[in-house]
């Protein structure tokens, strides 16, 4: 399967963390063309109890995902509502309202 194969099958998919969490669902994909690698997935319709934000959606490193199949795991970097760890960027993607 070729990468675009491979990014396009992330589309939707549903992110949990690996302690059950649900995070949210996948958009998009940050590729760096340089090396042809992703390197984040945008998360939208975010589990507003573990991300305190109000953007459209946010950027979860891709070094953090632990396995993808039926969805998407990532590693459980998020500590309380208010105190997001330094490893998950924001990424606005628009307003909604």
């Amino acid at each position: 399967m070729g990468m675009s194969g491979e990014i396009t099958a992330l589309f939707g998919m549903r992110v949990f963390t690996d302690e059950g969490r649900y995070v949210g669902r996948v958009e998009d994909a940050i590729i760096d063309s340089d090396s042809n690698t992703i390197t984040g997935l945008v998360i939208v319709d975010y589990n507003k109890a573990l991300i305190d934000k109000s953007s459209r959606g946010v950027v979860i490193p891709y070094r953090l995902v632990r396995a993808v199949g039926d969805i998407v795991l990532v590693r459980d970097i998020f500590t309380k509502k208010r105190t997001p760890s330094p490893e998950l960027r924001e990424l606005v993607l628009g307003d909604e309202g």
